[in-house]
């Protein structure tokens, strides 16, 4: 998969998590994935739960509108965005 993946209403994105950070941000695209710093810890989904609700306010988007696709116990993930597109989100990201 590369690093924006364009599905219907929406696009599918690999993540790459650092927990525990100083801020909650968004570093920029490493590779082929997005990192995002998150200030929750990596315990009981917390971690999860911090990112949903990140890129949910970062891409203006509502929590039901972000989604984990796989990699709920690992720090590369891929998350489901609907409601935007592949130019939408690289132009957020490149900002």
């Amino acid at each position: 998969m590369n690093r924006i993946k364009e599905i219907v209403n929406g696009v599918q994105i690999k993540v790459r998590v650092q927990p525990r950070a100083a801020k909650n941000q968004i570093v920029g695209w490493m590779e082929d994935s997005l990192k995002v710093r998150l200030t929750a810890p990596p315990v009981e989904g917390e971690a999860n739960a911090a990112l949903i609700r990140f890129l949910a306010e970062y891409f203006n988007l509502s929590r039901q509108n972000v989604s984990l696709v796989t990699g709920s116990t690992s720090r590369q993930k891929v998350v489901q965005l609907k409601g935007i597109s592949a130019d939408q989100v690289n132009q957020r990201v490149n900002s």
